[in-house]
Formats: structure tokens, C-alpha cells, sequence
């Protein structure tokens, strides 16, 4: 199997020692680079495009997250930190894990499991076709049950693990990320608004003009979603004549 190429993104150059002595014990992983800045790892990313990010929190001038809002493809990310108060905001941006310093062998170990698996389910998407807008799902949430039309639903929206699901009044959550969900969604119904939601463009009732040049759109229920800048200028080239 292809090894997976990682890139590390540490301002502790001891750190980053000790990160690649970690990985030693998975030959499975490839360490193709590192940085101790932002502005670094932004320019070898770009130009190295690993699978997998292994990225610290706290830098000078620039935080892991800005990094994640810098890159326009974000490879899978597993933050290592010392501090456990970012968790939360980091599932925010999808990343795969949390790993808190000192890491040990076992929870790395554990973390790289999950690597292996989002791979395979990827690979497996790729040689599945994708829904069409007569394509059913099934989303369980509790107690309750839909079997839903992929084109009955207006929104997806990123919520920790979870994605949410809205259609009609209904709005439940799927144990799915919002990456994995658009791999599979019909590209010329859906479009990827910003980092947290997904539109289904025939739900939209109305464009409006906002900040920066950035569009938001209203759907149903009054629901609003604001569309980041590089991707409002995607949506007025995807529908204009």
C-alpha cells in the first residue's frame, strides 16, 4: 500500500524531533516535511500536498487554525497541543483528532487508526458512483427514522462530528463528515458554501450581496448561510451565463 505522506507543523524544533520519533514505530508513514511557522508550512504545503497533517496550535504570529483557514485543500489533520481548551473548536474544522502533549505511542497509535480508516472509506467512495437526486438515504437519529431523497434536502451543516440534515422541518444529525457526505453528493445540485455547510442550490430563494464581496444565500425557513469569499466567486461563476 502507498505510504502516507505527513507533514508536520511545529514551532519547537524539539517537538518536532520527538514527533518524528514517534512515527518511527509506523513505517506506514512518510514524513515529507516541517515547519516551525505558519508561512512556512503554507508555501510547503501548497507545493508538497501531503495526505496528512500533524499541526500544533499555539505558533508565533500565526495559530494552527489560521493555517487551516490559509489552505484552500486541507490535508487530514491531527492538532497536537498542550492545551485541551481548543478541542471543541477544533472539531469545528473537521480535523480527525486531538492529541495532547506529552503524546504517548498508544494515543497516536490510536490516531493513526483513524487515518487508515478515513483512507478506506475514501477509496471506497471512489469506486462507488455518486447519488443522484433521486437517490434515498437513511439517517437514524435516536429513536427516530427517515428514508430521505437526496433532493428533499437544502442543507448539510457541519456540527462536531456529526453533520446535520436539514429537510422539511426536520433537521437530524448523521454520523458522517461533511467532507465524506460531499464526496458522494450530485455536483451539479450541491455547492460547498464554506468549511461548515453545503447548499442545495434548487432550495435557494434568494442571493444577497454581503461584506468583502462574499454572497449570502437564503433557503428555506428563513435559514441563512454566509458564503466565503473564494467560494462566493465560485457560485457567481457556477451560475452565471
Amino acid at each position: 500500500m502507498k505510504k502516507i505522506a505527513a507533514f508536520i507543523v511545529e514551532d519547537s524544533r524539539l517537538a518536532r524531533k520527538e514527533m518524528r520519533e514517534l512515527l518511527r514505530a509506523h513505517p506506514e508513514i512518510e514524513v515529507v516535511g516541517e515547519a516551525e511557522t505558519v508561512d512556512q508550512a503554507f508555501a510547503a504545503i501548497k507545493a508538497l500536498k501531503p495526505e496528512l497533517l500533524f499541526l500544533d496550535i499555539h505558533m508565533p504570529e500565526k495559530t494552527g487554525f489560521d493555517l487551516l483557514e490559509m489552505l484552500d485543500e486541507v490535508p487530514t489533520t491531527i492538532f497536537t497541543t498542550a492545551y485541551d481548551e481548543f478541542a471543541i473548536k477544533a472539531f469545528e474544522y473537521n480535523t480527525l483528532d486531538y492529541l495532547l502533549k506529552p503524546i504517548s505511542p498508544s494515543r497516536l497509535a490510536h490516531a493513526l487508526g483513524k487515518v487508515e480508516a478515513r483512507r478506506a472509506d475514501r477509496s471506497q467512495v471512489s469506486r462507488d458512483t455518486r447519488l443522484n437526486g433521486d437517490s434515498q438515504i437513511f439517517i437514524r437519529d435516536g429513536e427516530r427514522c427517515w428514508l430521505v431523497s437526496i433532493g428533499d434536502i437544502y442543507l448539510f451543516e457541519t456540527v462536531g462530528n456529526y453533520t446535520r440534515v436539514f429537510f422539511e422541518t426536520e433537521q437530524p444529525l448523521l454520523y458522517k463528515s461533511l467532507n465524506q457526505i460531499e464526496e458522494k453528493l450530485p455536483e451539479t445540485s450541491f455547492f460547498r458554501a464554506n468549511r461548515q455547510q453545503i447548499v442545495n442550490i434548487g432550495y435557494v430563494r434568494e442571493v444577497i450581496p454581503w461584506f468583502n464581496g462574499k454572497l449570502k444565500l437564503r433557503l428555506p425557513n428563513m435559514a441563512e448561510v454566509e458564503v466565503s469569499r473564494r467560494q462566493s466567486t465560485e457560485f457567481r461563476n457556477r451560475m452565471s451565463l
